[in-house]
């Protein structure tokens, strides 16, 4: 069989899953801020075409996919799941390892699958502008080349780390003609704010959340466009699952293990919910982590409650795991993966004992791209090269045990914007960043008081 599994374009899935119809207990409302009760939909048409609304508070299992959406994902999809044989064979593993290649997309990663898809639905609704934040500049660089095919206006704040360590995705987001400023800018009130209190920070998803949401809610000629986090996120990735596991049966194989990098988490829910389906529904045995960096560990030490989604309160409350709406995380070059909270789906899935999570340091998952790289040629994304190093540990306990197990992840971008952080890897400057428990509990302290749902 080929290394590379390829599906035709008649393949590409009609209707992402929605998983919330078939979860063993319903996912907590989201609350209004100021009522303290569940939101209604009205609740969040400043910000949203009441068709992604509708989609966020979905119990249906499966949302067709528009024609015209399909046609766009044609640029790229269906992706290749790809039998990394060589990495095997460097490792030395029993193990079978396959990834979902998301790099081919035209901006470079699994972002466009919910990029485009929010798109057309704000481009249905008659919305002329949208704004959005981003952190690596994975997700600003997707909506902008989704609003370009579209022709929507994008405005993107990038975390201000981010926009000096990665000029090339704001250039390419200014390529398809969106507008990209560094974050806190001095274009918001929260922007404002924040530069006042500290002139030298390095921004964080929270705070850009926080700018472009103000700047939505302001202009009635402008919506809000989310890149994680949120049900309606989460279910356009989905294709990339859907598609995953038909490769998989093509090949014979079934994974025992899922593993995907997580900030927000929008590749990791689109490879691991129909998975979870699997789980869930028939019972199957299959371990399925979700990894983020240990400068911010959202999941392996922050707390399940209720927060807001950004760091100037503007958002409504989600009950997620979180470490704070004030925290401010490292510097780190994974910034994809730079976020306080989580996707509600995913911290109820975790919370139920369905999923689990990890966290590393960077230098080890940069060590572990790298022996990809070499194995499989694929330079990938510093938030992937965490998905790479839980892949390589669970290969390597197969080698010790002797098990042959099927290992599957998702290689949700390339590096080739990322060199800067390859250099200080091998100039030996790179830092791993770890928080000491009380600053931890000092950001904590600013949790809303919600009663538990």
């Amino acid at each position: 069989m080929s290394k590379k599994i390829i599906l035709d374009e008649n393949d590409l899935p009609k209707q992402w899953y929605n998983i919330q119809a078939d979860l063993p207990k319903p996912l907590p409302p989201v609350i209004h801020p100021g009522t303290k009760q569940p939101i209604t939909p009205d609740d969040l048409a400043p910000l949203f075409p009441m068709s992604l609304i509708m989609q966020e508070v979905s119990q249906e299992r499966w949302i067709d996919i528009p024609e015209p959406v399909r046609d766009v994902y044609k640029i790229w999809r269906p992706s290749p799941l790809v039998r990394a044989d060589r990495w095997e064979k460097a490792l030395d593993t029993p193990a079978k390892i396959y990834y979902k290649w998301e790099g081919q997309s035209p901006p470079g990663s699994h972002k466009p699958n919910t990029a485009v898809a929010q798109a057309f639905f704000n481009k249905e609704a008659g919305v002329k502008r949208i704004t959005t934040e981003t952190g690596a500049g994975q997700w600003g660089s997707a909506l902008s080349f989704a609003c370009n095919i579209l022709d929507i206006e994008c405005k993107v704040y990038m975390v201000r780390v981010s926009y000096d360590q990665k000029p090339y995705r704001r250039l390419m987001m200014q390529t398809w003609g969106a507008q990209c400023l560094p974050s806190p800018s001095t274009e918001t009130e929260a922007g404002r704010r924040i530069l006042e209190e500290n002139p030298d920070t390095p921004g964080s998803l929270g705070i850009a959340i926080s700018e472009a949401v103000e700047e939505a809610a302001k202009r009635e000629d402008t919506k809000y466009a989310l890149g994680s986090v949120l049900n309606h996120v989460m279910l356009h990735q989905t294709v990339l699952g859907l598609e995953a596991k038909k490769q998989m049966e093509i090949a014979g194989d079934y994974p025992d293990i899922v593993i995907g990098c997580a900030g927000g988490g929008s590749n990791f829910a689109g490879l691991m919910l129909p998975f979870a389906r699997d789980k869930i529904v028939d019972g199957k045995n299959i371990d399925i982590i979700g990894v983020e960096p240990t400068a911010c560990p959202t999941m392996t030490r922050g707390l399940y409650r209720y927060d807001f989604g950004d760091t100037a309160c503007t958002t409504p409350l989600l009950k997620m795991f979180t470490l704070g709406h004030a925290f401010i995380p490292a510097p780190i070059h994974a910034g994809g993966l730079r976020y306080h909270g989580m996707a509600p789906i995913i911290c109820h899935l975790l919370d139920l004992g369905i999923i689990k999570a990890q966290a590393y340091h960077q230098n080890p998952c940069f060590d572990a791209c790298i022996s990809f790289a070499r194995a499989e040629g694929h330079i990938l994304a510093p938030e992937t090269a965490h998905a790479v190093k839980a892949t390589m540990d669970a290969a390597l306990e197969c080698k010790k045990t002797g098990e042959s197990k099927v290992i599957l992840f998702n290689a949700s971008g390339h590096g080739h914007f990322d060199m800067a952080s390859f250099q200080k890897y091998f100039d030996k400057d790179l830092e791993d960043y770890e928080y000491p428990d009380e600053e931890l509990k000092k950001a904590l302290e600013s949790l809303p008081e919600i009663e538990s749902a």
